[in-house]
């Protein structure tokens, strides 16, 4: 007898293709653990159960005559609502873009669906994936299976508590500062940023174009590997898109860390880190150690510059990708307007929530006449200075491990109330969407209150083998990706 839900998306497709198990079966058995749990957690925006359910049959009998071998063939998969999925709606958690349902898929749909995965509906988020909480999404907050009270993280936090929850498989999310790795270190499972440019962003509803990168969420790192082999590669209709041979991630897990030089940043255990996560990603290097790994101590002497880098590129590059809701093309129209000025203005002060529209105001003034230099263009000098010290660093040592975020998960309503303290939590992870880097978050212990803890592993660019293999390895040594939430939800 299967713990069905409890399984990983490996392990639910190699039973499919066995015959021992069915698709159908598995996407049922999904959505009844949805509709138990997902009134208190609020991980959906849509669920696709009709539709899903009749896909999950055509996929079997595919399946079942050959026609489709992919390991994960069959498996349902979880979106977060920024990315485009034809017929189904696709919100961005925003009130702005109400009930748009896009007329085609993203690359990474379709490349999904041809491996017959099976879309099982779209994730909350923070709105336009702005915030690290996940409380700013206009249909509430997602909230952490492993203490209610407390955030998932953002803006990935629904693909992350949907996990953790076992109200999904595994989920694609996107990551701008860290919206992948940190809602995965807040609930307790494993999260995967891939180089910019490794999978296409075509039909990623944009936040910071030049920061935004489409991951998988997935309980460990196997999946996230397998998930990455089917959506990566390249495509001609986005632009920064690399056109690379990609390896294969999947097989490339087996190998060992031993001799694998790994740095450990000095700056990232001083003040402001919480003594129970320094404590568990120190343990977790020393594991690494003892399978072999050399692991010396680094510096990141610009850390304290990240955050402010990291915000000011972002709200700029928002501020002119969010122009284009107007309430002309898409979307809800504002009420009670004069003419056409007063139209967008009436429909971005009704359809946007407040932390869109303070990045939306940043961003704008950081881009405007005499400001331009002294605010945007510094930000870009120093993003290539942190690229350039990256790369130093990168001469001598294979890979960085770090904390995923300097504490576990917040209370609810803690952060909004501060929100200073809410960017900081990005501290340790904007920095490789800042050089264009791979990160992984792994589940490394607890806290004193049984909170989730979560390492990141960062690599060279496209050198994602290293980071995943490392990953691999710390998690055939430890058995916290495995833990679930326990107690009944409230």
């Amino acid at each position: 007898m299967y713990d069905i839900l409890n399984m990983t998306a490996l392990q639910l497709g190699s039973a499919i293709k066995k015959g021992e198990i069915s698709s159908p079966e598995v996407v049922g058995m999904l959505f009844d653990a949805i509709e138990a749990k997902d009134k208190i957690i609020n991980a959906y925006i849509t669920l696709n159960r009709e539709a899903a359910t009749a896909r999950a049959q055509e996929v079997q009998k595919k399946i079942n005559s050959g026609e489709l071998t992919s390991p994960l063939a069959g498996v349902p998969v979880a979106v977060k609502d920024n990315i485009c999925t034809k017929g189904l709606k696709t919100s961005c958690a925003s009130k702005i873009l109400g009930d748009f349902t896009p007329p085609y898929n993203a690359t990474v749909i379709e490349r999904l669906e041809a491996a017959g995965v099976v879309i099982a509906g779209k994730l909350n988020m923070d709105e336009f994936a702005m915030g690290s909480t996940n409380e700013t999404s206009y249909y509430g907050p997602v909230k952490n299976p492993w203490n209610t009270s407390r955030v998932s993280g953002g803006s990935s936090g629904g693909a992350a508590a949907a996990v953790a929850a076992r109200e999904a498989v595994c989920a694609l999310g996107s990551d701008t500062g860290g919206s992948i790795r940190q809602p995965a270190s807040y609930c307790g499972v494993t999260g995967f940023k891939p180089t910019y440019g490794t999978v296409s962003r075509y039909g990623l509803i944009a936040y910071a174009s030049s920061l935004d990168q489409i991951g998988p969420v997935a309980r460990d790192v196997a999946d996230c590997a397998a998930i990455l082999n089917i959506i990566c590669g390249h495509d001609s209709a986005d632009s920064t898109s690399l056109d690379i041979t990609h390896p294969d991630y999947l097989a490339s897990l087996g190998g060992e860390v031993k001799g694998m030089k790994i740095g450990l940043p000095r700056e990232c255990f001083e003040a402001g880190l919480d003594d129970d996560v320094a404590e568990r990603v120190k343990a977790a290097a020393e594991a690494l150690h003892s399978a072999g790994a050399v692991v010396d101590e680094v510096s990141l002497p610009f850390l304290d510059y990240m955050v402010p880098t990291y915000y000011i590129i972002a709200c700029a590059e928002a501020s002119s990708n969010l122009s284009r809701f107007d309430g002309v093309k898409y979307g809800i129209r504002g009420r009670n307007y004069d003419g056409l000025t007063d139209l967008y203005n009436t429909t971005r002060s009704e359809g946007f929530g407040d932390e869109v529209k303070k990045r939306i105001l940043l961003g704008t003034f950081v881009l405007s006449s005499g400001y331009y230099d002294a605010y945007y263009r510094k930000a870009l000098q120093v993003k290539a200075i942190i690229k350039n010290h990256f790369d130093a660093i990168f001469e001598k040592y294979d890979l960085i491990i770090c904390p995923t975020s300097p504490r576990t998960a917040p209370r609810l309503g803690e952060s909004l109330s501060d929100p200073l303290k809410m960017y900081l939590s990005d501290i340790f992870t904007a920095s490789a969407n800042i050089a264009g880097l791979p990160g992984l978050s792994v589940p490394c212990g607890f806290d004193r209150e049984g909170l989730p803890v979560g390492m990141q592993i960062i690599g060279q660019r496209l050198d994602e083998v290293k980071v995943l293999r490392a990953g691999y390895a710390y998690q055939q040594l430890t058995s916290y990706h495995k833990t679930a939430p326990g107690g009944e939800l409230k």
